[in-house]
């Protein structure tokens, strides 16, 4: 019996990591890409969900299921962490978001030259945001426009996104003619080459500042620790690059 079941141990195969991430909605063709590249070195199968972080913030104040929890604004895992609901010291700084006004390539507007000074053409009837009540994109968004000193005047034609992702689906669609978005989405693939941009610069919002955190209740920290780890990596700090993110001072 007992060589029997140590026979039935061996040939059982190693029991695969899992990781439920809450990913900010800039996040949403970059992640991608990193986990890809991950799961090709480690065995963890990792499930992401994406929204708004001010959202996932509240959701995980009550404990919802997720592992990790990857948000646009580092404030929102700080602040878990000061709460005590994530593994002790695992709060970590992955990116700096960049802020772009969009427009599709079939649109008259010059956003390339006039910048957030176009937003007051009379020819823009919708302009597409986040939510600045609970996306930080949102807020950086607003606090631009007021920068250009256009905000008064673009405020009664924004139509809000639940999150930044959603903003972009706006101006693609149609229903917005153009948006304040995140750099990371105007740099997708299924988008590079179909809207013109205008960097927005980082002095005129404040700093989006992204960070992580593994929460209290993962189901399996270690595999947790491994996709933050491979995050902060140079691999994967480098797709981040590339999808137009800046890179936190370490």
């Amino acid at each position: 019996m007992v060589v029997a079941g140590c026979s039935s141990s061996q040939d059982s195969p190693a029991r695969r990591g899992r990781v439920r991430v809450a990913a900010a909605a800039d996040l949403n063709a970059a992640l991608g890409d990193i986990i890809t590249k991950f799961g090709a070195a480690h065995d963890v199968d990792v499930s992401v969900s994406y929204g708004s972080s001010g959202t996932f913030y509240a959701q995980l104040l009550n404990q919802a299921p997720f592992d990790v929890f990857l948000s646009a604004d580092v404030a929102y895992p700080n602040q878990l962490a000061m709460r005590g609901l994530t593994v002790p010291q695992s709060e970590f700084t992955y990116a700096i978001g960049r802020l772009v006004l969009w427009a599709p390539s079939s649109s008259t507007l010059d956003v390339e030259h006039e910048g957030l000074q176009v937003l007051t053409n009379a020819s823009i009837a919708h302009i597409a945001v986040a939510n600045p009540e609970h996306a930080p994109y949102g807020r950086a968004a607003v606090a631009a426009m007021q920068a250009a000193g256009v905000y008064d005047r673009a405020q009664p034609k924004l139509v809000l996104g639940e999150n930044i992702a959603q903003a972009m689906q706006f101006v693609q669609s149609g229903a917005a003619d153009a948006g304040i978005v995140a750099m990371s989405l105007a740099l997708a693939p299924n988008l590079a080459d179909k809207g013109r941009r205008f960097e927005i610069p980082g002095s005129t919002y404040p700093r989006l500042e992204q960070g992580g955190v593994i929460l209290k209740w993962a189901v399996d920290v270690d595999a947790a620790r491994a996709l933050r780890g491979f995050l902060l990596s140079a691999d994967g700090q480098a797709i981040l690059k590339r999808y137009g993110f800046s890179l936190p001072d370490r």
